[in-house]
C-alpha cells in the first residue's frame, strides 16, 4: 500500500490571524504551515502522522504533497525527520486562488509517480485526540472489505454536523449508505463524521481523474464532495471504520479554534493515562424460570451486592495480566500444599477469563470496524463470589473486564449495545473457554438490577438476542441465600437435559414452556407486590426442575438445603446451576431461626442485598 499525506493547503485565515495577533504569544509561528504547527504533547501535527505511517511492513512508500509556497518548509522538515525528500511532491500553487484541490493533489501524486497500488490518503494538518491508534488494524479491515474505506468518528457535543462530512453506516455490513458534505443542521440524524483519512483500491483510482475533469474549479475538488459523488451517485461500495477518538482538520479555521481544540485534546491526553479504571460486576440470583434461559424460555434474575468481581485497568508499557494471589496461585508452601489446593480448587482461576476477554474484544472491534489505539495496560482482578455455587462468578469477571476495556478505548453503548454485550460475554465463556453457560447471567450483569428476560426462539433467531426488561426493585421482600461451603462444579448440574431437549423429548420441552409461564406469572406478582404468590411460584419452579433433572442429578447437597428451608416454611429454589439456594421467607422470626439452622448444617447463609444500578445506568 502507498500512503499520500496531503499538506498543500494554504490556510490563509489561521496564518493571517497568527501574523496579526497582538499578544505576541504566536509570533514564532508566523509563516509556519498548518501541518507543522504544534500538536498534542508538543509534537508538530505532521510528526504524529509520520510516526503513524512510517513502517515498511505496511507502506512501500509514503508521499507528501504540498504547494510551491510552503515547499521549503517541508523540505527542511523532511531532512530533520528522515523523510525521503524525493517523495515530496510540489503542486506548484502559491495562493488559495490557484490551488488544485485535495482530490487533484492526490491524483497528481498518483500520475506523476505512476502509482498502481492501493492507497491511503491522510490530511497531514489534522489534529487527532488520540496519538497512538493502530493503523495496521485499519489496513486489515480495509483488506477484508470489497470496496473503499472511510474513517469516521462520533462528533462531540460541541461540534456541529454542518462542519463535517456526515455518514450513515449500516451497523451490520459497515457499508456507508449515505454521505453528505457539511449538511445543514437537522438534515441528517447521524452524528458520525468523516475525516480526511481514506483507503482506495487501485481499481478505483481512475475515479479520481474522472472527478477532477468534472470539477474544473478547485473549490469543488474536496474529498467530501468526491465521496458524495462516489457513494450517492456512482453507488460504489464504500465502507466505514470508526476511530473512537476526536479529529479536527485545521483547514480554514482561525486561531481561536486551533488553540481551543489543541487545549481540549491535550487535556484529554493528560487526564486519561494517570487514572486507573476500576469496574465491578455483581453476582446474580435467578428468581424465576431458570434453567430455561438456555432453552428458549423466560427468566427473572437479580444482581446482588453481597458478592462481586472487580477489575482494575492501568496504562503500562507492556500488556500485563496479573495473577490473583488466591485464585491463580503460582507459589505454594510445599508439594503437599500444591496437591491439596489443586484437588480442592482445580487448575482454572480467573486469569484465563481476563485473557479470553481481551482476545475476543480485539477480535470484536476488528470485525465491527473499530480501530483501537496502540496503548498497553495492566489488568488485575479481585472477587468475593464463592466458586462453583452457580452465582455467575466467572461471567462477573468477564463482564467487569469488558467494562474496563470499553472505558479505556472509549467504546460506547452504540458501538457495543447491551444485548450484544451480553452475547459477547457468553461467547467468551462458551466459545473460548468451553464453559457450560446459559445467557441470563450475562444479561442481568450487563443491565443490572431486576431483569425480566424472554429468550423465545423467534426473538433469538430474528434479532440475535431476547427481550430484556428492567423491573422496578422498590419494595422487594427480603430474599435470602445459602450455599454449600464445599460445593462441586456447578457446570455439571445440567446433565443430559440439553440432549433430551434437542431430541424433542415431550417431558423436557413442556417443562421449559412451563418455566416460561411461571416467569410471566412471577412478573405479574412482583409488579402487584403479591409476595405470597411469588413464594408459591418459586416453590413450583424448583419442583418442576426436580421432575426433569431427578434427585440424582440435583445432588444431596442441594436437596438438603431445599429440605431445610421448607422446614421453616420458606419458599426456595436454585438461583443458578447448583451449589446454592435462594429463598423468600415472609416471617422474620422464622428467617432468623433458619439462618442458625443453615449455619449449624455447615452452610453459608446471608440475607440478599439487591443491587440496583445508579440513575442513568452503567456501562
Amino acid at each position: 500500500m502507498i500512503c499520500i499525506v496531503l499538506v498543500a493547503g494554504h490556510g490563509t485565515v489561521l496564518e493571517t490571524q497568527i501574523k496579526n495577533d497582538d499578544t505576541g504569544l504566536y509570533s514564532h509561528l508566523a509563516g509556519v504551515p498548518k501541518a507543522l504547527l504544534p500538536g498534542i504533547g508538543g509534537k508538530k501535527i505532521l510528526d504524529f502522522w509520520w510516526e503513524t505511517v512510517n513502517t515498511r511492513q505496511l507502506f512501500t512508500e509514503v508521499y507528501l504533497v504540498t504547494n510551491a509556497d510552503k515547499y521549503k518548509h517541508y523540505e527542511r522538515w523532511a531532512t530533520a525527520n528522515d523523510f525521503p525528500v524525493e517523495n515530496i511532491v510540489n503542486d506548484g500553487s502559491t495562493t488559495l486562488e490557484d490551488r488544485l484541490g485535495a482530490v487533484a493533489d492526490a491524483e497528481l501524486v498518483i500520475h506523476s509517480r505512476g502509482l498502481q497500488d492501493d492507497i491511503m490518503v491522510i490530511a497531514g494538518d489534522m489534529l487527532c485526540a488520540d496519538q497512538n491508534f493502530d493503523v495496521a488494524q485499519v489496513i486489515r479491515f480495509f483488506v477484508s472489505k470489497p470496496g473503499e474505506l472511510i474513517i469516521y468518528y462520533e462528533l462531540e457535543e460541541s461540534e456541529k454536523s454542518s462542519s463535517r462530512g456526515i455518514v450513515e453506516v449500516c451497523p451490520d455490513s459497515h457499508r456507508i449508505s449515505h454521505f453528505l458534505e457539511k449538511p445543514h443542521e437537522g438534515l441528517m440524524k447521524s452524528r458520525l463524521a468523516s475525516v480526511v483519512f481514506y483507503c482506495l483500491r487501485r481499481d478505483t483510482l481512475s475515479y479520481l481523474s474522472d472527478f477532477v475533469k468534472m470539477q474544473p474549479r478547485a473549490a469543488g475538488r474536496s474529498f467530501g464532495q468526491f465521496w458524495e459523488w462516489l457513494i450517492n451517485e456512482k453507488q460504489l461500495n464504500v465502507f466505514g471504520m470508526k476511530l473512537p477518538t476526536g479529529f479536527q482538520l485545521i483547514g480554514q479555521v482561525g486561531l481561536s479554534d486551533y488553540t481551543k481544540w489543541l487545549a481540549h485534546y491535550s487535556t484529554k491526553q493528560q487526564d486519561n493515562p494517570t487514572k486507573p479504571i476500576t469496574c465491578r460486576s455483581y453476582a446474580r440470583v435467578g428468581l424465576m424460570g431458570n434453567p430455561s434461559d438456555g432453552f428458549n424460555g423466560k427468566t427473572i434474575a437479580m444482581t446482588i451486592s453481597n458478592f462481586w468481581a472487580e477489575v482494575t485497568l492501568m496504562e503500562s508499557h507492556t500488556l500485563v495480566l496479573v495473577p490473583h494471589p488466591l485464585n491463580d496461585p503460582t507459589e505454594f508452601g510445599s508439594l503437599q500444599d500444591l496437591f491439596c489446593i489443586s484437588r480442592k480448587e482445580g487448575y482454572l482461576g480467573g486469569l484465563r477469563l481476563l485473557q479470553a476477554t481481551c482476545k475476543k474484544f480485539y477480535q470484536f472491534c476488528s470485525r465491527q470496524g473499530i480501530a483501537l489505539r496502540k496503548q498497553n495496560f495492566t489488568l488485575k482482578y479481585d472477587t468475593n463470589i464463592p466458586r462453583q455455587v452457580g452465582l455467575a462468578g466467572s461471567s462477573a469477571i468477564v463482564s467487569a473486564t469488558l467494562k474496563c476495556l470499553m472505558k479505556f478505548y472509549n467504546i460506547t453503548d452504540d458501538d457495543l449495545p447491551k444485548p450484544i454485550r451480553a452475547n459477547f460475554i457468553l461467547s467468551v465463556e462458551a466459545d473460548e473457554l468451553f464453559i457450560t453457560a446459559g445467557l441470563q447471567d450475562r444479561v442481568v450483569q450487563v443491565y443490572e438490577g431486576l431483569v425480566y428476560m424472554d429468550f423465545s426462539k423467534t426473538l433469538m433467531e430474528d434479532q440475535g438476542y431476547g427481550n430484556y426488561v428492567s423491573m422496578d426493585m422498590s419494595g422487594l421482600p427480603p430474599f435470602w441465600l445459602a450455599y454449600l461451603s464445599d460445593p462441586s462444579d456447578s457446570g455439571r448440574i445440567h446433565s443430559n437435559i440439553r440432549q433430551r431437549w434437542l431430541s424433542g423429548e415431550p417431558l423436557v420441552v413442556e417443562a421449559m414452556k412451563t418455566f416460561a409461564e411461571l416467569t410471566d406469572q412471577a412478573r405479574a406478582a412482583i409488579q402487584a407486590g403479591d409476595w405470597k404468590s411469588l413464594a408459591q411460584l418459586m416453590d413450583r419452579n424448583f419442583e418442576l426442575r426436580r421432575t426433569i433433572y431427578t434427585d440424582d442429578c440435583l445432588g444431596p447437597g442441594n436437596l438438603k438445603m431445599v429440605q431445610l428451608a421448607k422446614q421453616f416454611g420458606s419458599a426456595v429454589k436454585l438461583p443458578g446451576s447448583g451449589g446454592a439456594v435462594v429463598g423468600l421467607c415472609l416471617d422474620n422470626a422464622s428467617l432468623m431461626e433458619m439462618r442458625q439452622a443453615f449455619q449449624e448444617a455447615g452452610c453459608v447463609f446471608c440475607v440478599v442485598a439487591s443491587y440496583s444500578p445508579p440513575a442513568g445506568g452503567t456501562q
